[in-house]
């Protein structure tokens, strides 16, 4: 199984804090309406049928729904993140479909059935991205679209995705992040191209630690996207 199980630990041990906004996941509550937008605006929720790879307690999952996702199904290996997300439906109103699955093991089942496929600050805690990667373009359909968020690796994103965010300004608990499993946007362009889809895009993600605020923009030395599009 494509999975390391520290990682699975690390944030099944969190899974109770994924909506508080004050919690560690507090990042991904900020940043989650700049990417549900661009999404949006790349693909057009209304209506597809999408899948969130990696969705830990349905955050993004959750405001696809809200979006207009016709179907919108959630896959994560963590039992504790998807029963507070299972939970978080009944407060919210919404529709997700989670199961407990690897992107392979779902591929093997469920390939070219969703419009949309995300996988979100996920690639960086696996042990074999390209693999996750060769997923995401199985379970998309011709034509369908493909988004990506991760972390570059050099000494900016060592700088600022490690040492500030996890000592500094303490916005994600220490070891959250393994600098060795960060992936350069060539890397991740590869192993698009491997797995036949096309990047059309490639934007980047800062955070001003003096206003606190959020944004994307042409800087992707540290945390990046991708939008990327399976061949008709």
């Amino acid at each position: 199984m494509n999975a390391d199980p520290a990682e699975l630990q690390k944030f099944s041990e969190l899974a109770h804090r994924w909506w508080d906004t004050t919690s560690e996941f507090k990042p991904l509550h900020e940043i989650n309406p700049l990417r549900l937008d661009w999404i949006d605006r790349n693909a057009g929720l209304a209506g597809k049928r999408v899948l969130d790879i990696g969705c830990g307690g349905g955050i993004l999952s959750e405001s696809m729904a809200a979006a207009g996702a016709h179907v919108t199904t959630g896959i994560d290996l963590s039992e504790k993140a998807l029963g507070v997300a299972r939970l978080h439906l009944f407060e919210s109103g919404q529709k997700v479909d989670y199961h407990h699955a690897s992107a392979e093991e779902f591929a093997a089942q469920h390939a070219e059935e969703f419009d949309i496929v995300t996988c979100m600050e996920m690639l960086e805690h696996v042990p074999d991205p390209a693999s996750t990667v060769a997923a995401c373009a199985q379970l998309v359909r011709p034509g369908g679209d493909v988004f990506f968020s991760t972390i570059n690796r050099n000494f900016k994103a060592y700088l600022f995705a490690v040492l500030g965010a996890e000592y500094i300004l303490k916005l994600l608990p220490r070891g959250t992040h393994d600098y060795a499993k960060f992936i350069r946007p060539s890397e991740l362009a590869r192993y698009c191209r491997q797995a036949a889809l096309e990047t059309t895009e490639l934007l980047g993600m800062s955070y001003n630690p003096l206003t606190h605020v959020y944004s994307l923009g042409n800087d992707t030395d540290v945390n990046y996207l991708v939008h990327a599009k399976r061949a008709p």
